[in-house]
């Protein structure tokens, strides 16, 4: 995770506002106002006693109380309002952030997300986002209305002497500014201990949910539970810490504002005893500065909070600010499919070099064999095909064209591409399909399952083709949801077939059916072919081997 002061921190998230600035300084305008009715109508209570005992009153007694009234009901207004506009602003923000983190995932996709941890990817997308809420809902406008507050009632006890105004500056500068600053730092990281603690939680979690039948297999339960009890209870831990701190934060405050009551109660009176001030000095200023502290006290009880929702701002920054390792490319001239060419590429994860200078040519409306053993980067030259990761050495081209130079989107249109695991979504057999192309027609899905051999497998289905997979593709065996990932390359019709180990999980009589209509298909396509049958290779017209 990289580090980003707090200060960072708050400025991105506040960037972030700006679509809607408006909503905001609405809402600062209405809290502003809200607060000031709050205050106002003890004031007022104040005016009033001076009034009741012949002091110096600004207004008449049933003025003052009429005007209590109407605050007190603007009040309640202004405090809906505020609120409403806040969460609107937060929760639509939430909604763009989302969409913004998600473009980025599809950017870093899949280079940087292989073999990244799915359950923390859950956990920034879910929990940390709505942890902005509290930001955005309760931070920005209350520093806002916090600040202009503090001048605006400053001044009003300033009116009766500078000292007590300079006093009440000091009370609302110190509750709602240094005492948040502190806490935060005496936080330190427990904020971005928790989140991250969180992630891991949620990692595990879905991790054993998908491997539950695994787990009760060879009799792990007992193991699994205890080490998910073990970190949840170390999660608690780091929450009970936070809980303590917000406890010490609110104790502190509170004492605070008492000292500072006091220090305006004593200076009040001490300098009525000097003649300085009247009676109404010393009432008015003390009963102001006793109603308030609303708006510090809102910051005040952030100081505790902010590091928990730093740490998920952290989270979700890295993603929006994450490089990806392959950049689409949007501005080049279309290109024309034709023969294939490898040149002398090598490829490496990091350090583990998996290519080395291999080279071969796919000649345009063939079928080319790729073998090879485990792990010598079969795969890894499909990926690298469909520029998944550039290579380190060497080019890849198209007619020509290295596909450094072929508009992303173009080269994807060119390749259909079937991995060794076909992943379904939670949804319909027909929705799962049309992903290959939006706009297919009933009687193109149906062409392109009789291809891939798994049509009459869906019409036994009770609902067909609109029959739900469940989650994962859990309700098909492992050789129908390949099938199904087939006839999403055919459904795609793609001149380039990138195919790895397609019939893997297929009998022999479904492996014919599906070689045999690859084998229909060569004359107007191109078809490179992973797989460990010697069967498979048979249709090849060419083939390789990326092993010496």
């Amino acid at each position: 995770m990289k580090k980003r002061s707090g200060f960072n921190v708050i400025m991105r998230l506040i960037g972030l506002v700006k679509p809607l600035a408006v909503y905001m300084i609405l809402a600062i305008i209405m809290g502003l106002i809200g607060h000031l009715c709050a205050s106002f109508i003890t004031i007022f209570g104040g005016y009033a006693i001076l009034s009741a005992t012949g002091g110096n009153s600004p207004l008449p007694l049933v003025v003052l109380f009429v005007c209590v009234v109407a605050f007190a009901v603007v009040r309640g207004g202004l405090r809906y309002a505020e609120q409403s506009c806040n969460h609107f602003i937060a929760f639509k923000l939430l909604a763009l952030i989302r969409d913004k983190v998600f473009r980025a995932l599809r950017t870093l996709c899949p280079a940087k997300l292989e073999g990244r941890d799915k359950g923390d990817l859950i956990s920034v997308i879910t929990s940390d986002i709505e942890l902005l809420e509290v930001f955005y809902a309760h931070t920005i406008s209350p520093a806002a209305i916090w600040f202009l507050f503090t001048v605006i009632m400053s001044i009003f006890i300033g009116s009766y002497n500078i000292i007590l105004g300079f006093i009440a500056l000091a009370a609302y500068i110190i509750v709602g500014i240094i005492v948040p600053v502190v806490i935060s730092k005496l936080s330190g990281d427990s904020g971005i201990k928790f989140r991250t603690k969180s992630g891991e939680l949620s990692s595990f979690v879905l991790e054993s949910l998908r491997g539950l039948s695994e787990t009760i297999q060879y009799v792990a339960g007992k193991k699994r539970l205890e080490k998910m009890n073990e970190m949840t209870d170390d999660l608690s831990g780091e929450e009970a810490r936070m809980k303590r701190m917000t406890g010490r934060n609110m104790a502190v405050t509170n004492s605070i504002i008492l000292i500072f009551d006091l220090a305006m109660l004593f200076s009040g009176v001490a300098l009525y005893n000097s003649g300085a001030i009247g009676f109404d000095g010393v009432l008015i200023t003390t009963i102001a500065l006793f109603s308030s502290f609303g708006p510090s006290v809102a910051l005040a009880k952030l100081g505790s909070t902010l590091q928990n929702t730093f740490a998920a701002g952290n989270r979700v920054l890295d993603i929006l600010d994450e490089k990806p390792s392959v950049a689409d490319i949007t501005d080049c001239d279309d290109a024309a499919f034709g023969d294939v060419s490898v040149d002398n590429v090598s490829f490496s994860y990091g350090n583990e070099t998996i290519l080395q200078n291999v080279s071969l040519t796919v000649p345009e409306n063939k079928v080319i064999g790729i073998v090879g053993k485990s792990g010598s980067g079969k795969s890894t030259l499909l990926k690298l095909l469909m520029r998944f990761w550039n290579v380190n050495n060497g080019d890849i081209s198209i007619s020509g064209r290295s596909i450094k130079n072929i508009n992303t989107s173009q080269l994807r249109d060119m390749e259909s591409f079937v991995t060794q695991e076909t992943h379904l979504f939670h949804d319909s057999i027909k929705s799962n399909l049309k992903i290959a192309k939006l706009d297919a027609t009933d009687e193109e899905i149906i062409t392109a399952c009789k291809k891939a051999s798994v049509h009459d497998f869906i019409m036994t289905l009770p609902q067909g083709y609109d029959t739900p997979v469940g989650e994962l593709g859990d309700t098909l065996s492992g050789g129908e949801r390949q099938r199904i990932g087939l006839a999403r390359a055919f459904l795609h019709d793609a001149p380039l077939m990138l195919l790895d180990e397609p019939t893997s999980n297929l009998d022999s009589l479904n492996e014919a059916v599906i070689l045999r209509s690859l084998g229909e298909q060569s004359s107007d396509k191109t078809v490179v072919l992973v797989s460990h049958r010697q069967s498979t290779m048979r249709i090849a017209d060419t083939v390789y081997s990326v092993e010496h």
